[in-house]
């Protein structure tokens, strides 16, 4: 994998590369990037979806890479972390307070008392530490975090943000300091919704740079997505009205806030789902909502900025920032564009939001990223079905005049045919939308009770895990089950790994990045193929889409989420190369249906079998500490 690396930095083909858990994938790739880096005296950016993976790198691999590095090159090699500005505790806003909803700055010591006061507090302390001890300031160093509400008093957007030069705190500033930091790098790691700002919206937030690794590779075009989404609720126009009014005038901020109630009373008309064509009321609820934020952005322009206190700038600043979302959101809604996805959302606290979000990234991609840089993309699940045309399309590596690339599987060092069974459970009804059928929960109990617990349950819905820990706990009461909402992820995933009679149920959060290798995961278990809703906006406007032009929706599609999803699950059981176990399928549609292969042809090479009576043989074997027999092959 270093070597194909190599090549693709050489020869400026794009790499698209699989590799399992367990190759070392990350030194593979860091190896060349730091040897290009060095002698080019230009760095390379790596960009990760998750914060674990982040950790990892610069807190293990790095350090490691450094001491060998050292005395080959003359020097020791430099990384930095950068993130967007929102990830980094602000000191002005630390110290002097954030605007409330009148657009007034508040010290943090007159909040009203309660959960929020003291997380703010929390923060507000844990900063000023972080300047005192010259921290990062980095959201992701706050243990234990704390929620975005009570952040967003410790913390400014890029927009909002005064500038170093204008802020009394600027030469202590986080943000700022992390980009010195990168800029001197010889490797900058960062995630995906940075990398992708950088590319798309011609923002340079990144040090200058012409090679991209992108670790987790399968996780980019929907973190893009995200980035280039937007939405609308009354909420935010009211809170937006409020803090424009110093500055606006009573008129137009009113206005505005009228504007944000005819929104909703236009989105109650609206059944949640997408909307293919905007309703005449909604239409003109945007109509308005614009041109009132069109006349409040007109009343900001007043005194020049440089003549402002620094306090008045930021409350002034945060109250734009507010206004010009909402005004180019309302306006790219009424653009009606056939390239965005428009669609209401139902959500328990707050009422109806409107939604938007680009229909494909391919383009984007294609033009901002791969189009100006060398990218190297990397993960354990980019093939599905055998090929990665599903990868290179996300990317818009497919089609006339695409850029050339290359893709590469380097396979894993763990013998899936003999550590692991891949059990499809093919006399089980077809799973149903209202939760577990009787016939699997007595399947699942049936195997877990012969694992002794060490059961990872992966559920396609809150319902059906809960209902699943609900059955499980009443028929095997010596087996602990958690459940996913019973408290915050990685508590439960600690105490799944302490203890191997417990068992952990949930839904996607745990199909990805769960990695509890040894005795407590013998058993994961998938209670259906985790195809996308019918009725989910984006995914079946993206159906239609490919059947309109002629293609297959349901495999492009459906079939390859799924796909991704299936391997991604199925990776949470060998993670080193002791580790034995079962992956028990719970939907016999993964050997009846016609798509079956194709999805199949996404997993690991396991030993299948459709007979449970091996399958929990198997697992009383492992349960009781002894090897279960090699399969046959």
């Amino acid at each position: 994998m270093a070597e194909a690396v190599e090549k693709a930095i050489s020869t400026g083909e794009h790499l698209l590369v699989q590799a399992g858990t367990g190759t070392g994938k990350s030194l593979a790739y860091l190896v060349p990037s730091l040897l290009y880096a060095v002698e080019m005296d230009e760095p390379v950016v790596v960009a990760t979806a998750t914060l674990a993976l982040q950790a990892q790198l610069v807190d293990r691999d790095l350090p490691v890479l450094a001491d060998a590095a050292e005395p080959l090159i003359g020097r020791r090699p430099r990384w930095a972390t950068l993130k967007g500005r929102a990830n980094y505790a602000c000191l002005h806003r630390v110290r002097d307070g954030a605007p409330d909803d009148q657009g007034d700055l508040v010290p943090v010591d007159e909040l009203s008392l309660g959960t929020l006061a003291a997380d703010v507090m929390r923060a507000r302390d844990w900063a000023e530490d972080q300047a005192t001890s010259r921290g990062t300031g980095d959201r992701d160093r706050l243990d234990p975090g704390v929620s975005d509400r009570a952040w967003a008093h410790v913390s400014v957007s890029a927009r909002e943000c005064l500038g170093a030069q204008r802020c009394p705190y600027g030469k202590e500033c986080f943000a700022e300091l992390a980009r010195v930091r990168a800029n001197d790098a010889d490797v900058v790691v960062t995630n995906h919704a940075l990398l992708a700002i950088n590319a798309l919206e011609g923002v340079p937030v990144l040090p200058e740079h012409d090679i991209v690794v992108v670790d987790e590779g399968h996780e980019l075009a929907a973190r893009v997505t995200n980035v280039a989404a937007a939405d609308l609720w009354p909420g935010v126009i009211d809170r937006a009205a409020t803090r424009s009014r110093s500055y606006a005038g009573e008129g137009d901020s009113g206005e505005l806030r009228m504007t944000g109630e005819r929104l909703r009373q236009a989105l109650g008309d609206v059944a949640p789902g997408r909307v293919d064509e905007l309703p005449e009321r909604l239409r003109q609820a945007l109509v308005d909502l614009r041109d009132a934020a069109r006349a409040v952005q007109s009343g900001f322009a007043g005194t020049p900025g440089q003549d402002r206190e620094p306090d008045a700038e930021a409350a002034r600043r945060a109250a734009k920032a507010m206004v010009d979302d909402i005004f180019s959101t309302a306006e790219r809604l009424l653009g009606e564009s056939e390239y965005d996805v428009v669609w209401v959302e139902e959500r328990e606290r707050g009422g109806r939001i409107l939604k938007v979000a680009p229909l494909s990234v391919a383009g984007l991609l294609r033009e901002r990223l791969f189009g100006e840089t060398t990218v190297v993309a990397t993960s354990a699940t980019l093939e599905l079905g055998g090929s990665f045309d599903a990868a290179a399309g996300s990317f818009g590596l497919i089609g006339e005049q695409a850029p050339k690339w290359r893709g590469l599987d380097v396979g894993s060092p763990f013998d899936y045919g003999r550590q692991a069974i891949l059990y499809v459970a093919r006399e089980l009804p077809t799973p149903g939308r209202d939760g577990l059928r009787s016939e699997a929960v007595d399947a699942l109990v049936e195997l877990m009770s012969a694992a002794g617990g060490r059961t990872l349950g992966l559920f396609s819905s809150r319902r059906a895990a809960e209902e699943a820990a609900e059955a499980v706990r009443g028929r095997l009461p010596g087996q602990p089950v958690l459940c996913q909402g019973e408290d915050i992820v990685p508590t439960l995933v600690r105490k799944f790994t302490e203890d191997p009679a417990t068992s952990l149920f949930g839904t996607l959060s745990l199909w990805q990045g769960v990695d509890v290798p040894g005795e407590s995961c013998h058993l994961v278990v998938i209670d259906r193929l985790p195809f996308p809703r019918p009725d989910e906006p984006l995914s079946s406007a993206r159906q239609r889409w490919v059947e309109k032009n002629g293609g297959n929706g349901f495999m492009t599609v459906a079939a390859n989420h799924a796909a991704l999803l299936m391997a991604q699950g199925a990776g949470r059981l060998i993670r080193r190369s002791t580790d034995r176990g079962v992956v028990a399928v719970l939907d016999p549609r993964l050997v009846t249906a016609r798509y079956g292969s194709y999805l199949r042809a996404s997993l690991p090479p396991m030993w299948f079998t459709t007979d449970r009576a091996v399958v929990s043989g198997a697992l009383r074997r492992l349960n009781a500490g002894a090897a279960p027999a090699p399969a046959e092959h």
